[in-house]
C-alpha cells in the first residue's frame, strides 16, 4: 500500500470511528488547478461530533502515519473544519454546510472513493 493511500484510509477510518457520514476522498492529482493531491470529506450532525472527528483524525494520523496537521481552520466554531496536511486536505462539515457548499460537485472531475462503516458481520451499512 502506498503512503498516500495509507494516510487517506487512516483519515477515513478515523472519521467513521466517530460516526461521520458521507465519508469520501477525491483524487485531485489529474486536475491542474487543485490545491492538494487529495480531499477527504465528511459531515456530522453537531459541533460536538465535528470536533470529535477532528480530534480523532489528529490522533490517528500522528500515531499511525507520523504526520501532524500543518494548519487547521474552523475548529473554534465547528461548522466547517479544514485540516491541511499539505498534500491531503480534510474537510469536516456540519451537514447543512456540506449540503450548501457541495465540494464533491465542484470537483466532479476528480476520481471519487466512498468509504462506509462495516458492521460486525461484514456487511456494509
Amino acid at each position: 500500500m502506498d503512503i498516500e493511500k495509507k494516510e487517506i484510509e487512516t483519515i477515513a477510518a478515523a472519521m467513521l470511528d466517530k460516526k461521520a457520514k458521507g465519508v469520501m476522498s477525491l483524487d485531485l492529482r489529474r486536475i491542474g488547478t487543485a490545491i492538494a493531491d487529495f480531499f477527504v470529506i465528511c459531515n456530522a450532525d453537531s459541533t460536538t461530533n465535528v470536533v470529535s472527528i477532528c480530534d480523532n483524525i489528529e490522533k490517528e494520523m500522528e500515531e499511525k502515519c507520523g504526520r501532524s496537521v500543518v494548519r487547521m481552520q474552523g475548529k473554534e466554531n465547528a461548522f466547517w473544519v479544514i485540516m491541511d496536511y499539505a498534500d491531503i486536505v480534510v474537510h469536516i462539515f456540519q451537514t447543512p454546510y456540506r449540503e450548501f457548499y457541495r465540494l464533491e460537485d465542484l470537483w466532479a472531475d476528480a476520481e471519487r472513493t466512498d468509504y462506509k462503516d462495516e458492521e460486525p458481520d461484514g456487511k456494509q451499512q
